[in-house]
């Protein structure tokens, strides 16, 4: 099959969030993958995008996010991006339940949703340069469990 690639980018507002997700899952839908292989990446995508317009930017629309999806084979691999702020202590930041923002109702849990959900995860990031998420899932297709 080879190799194909997708990139995205797109204004830091948070009507983006659904955008991005569908687009990322619409890309991935070629595998074929479950219901809950698809959720999973939903999410993931939907936490890793919501972090860079939130944090990233501080809901700056002038700001922009960028995604970068490939298949190779039966992987998916997704990078997602900002020029934003970066993060200040990357250790804290990926402690569950830990958040820079409790006025707005963070769970805190985004970079463990994201960890869980995909088969490998690592975050990158640099003050006052932004930050990269790079996250892999190797999907299990649904022809493959049927034949």
């Amino acid at each position: 099959m080879g190799r194909n690639e997708m990139t995205l980018s797109f204004s830091a507002r948070s009507e983006n969030e659904a955008f991005a997700r569908i687009a990322v899952a619409s890309f991935v839908s070629q595998l074929d993958p479950t219901l809950e292989e698809l959720n999973d990446l939903k999410t993931a995508v939907s936490e890793a995008v919501t972090n860079s317009i939130i944090h990233g930017y501080d809901s700056d629309p002038a700001g922009k996010v960028t995604i970068e999806a490939s298949i190779d084979g039966d992987v998916v691999s997704i990078e997602i991006y900002d020029n934003g702020r970066g993060i200040e202590d990357l250790e804290l930041a990926r402690q569950p339940l830990f958040t820079s923002k409790p006025e707005m109702e963070r769970s805190g849990m985004g970079f463990t949703i994201m960890e869980n959900f995909m088969d490998r995860f690592e975050v990158t990031s640099e003050l006052g340069q932004g930050t990269r998420v790079a996250m892999l899932k190797r999907i299990e297709s649904k022809k493959a469990l049927y034949n």
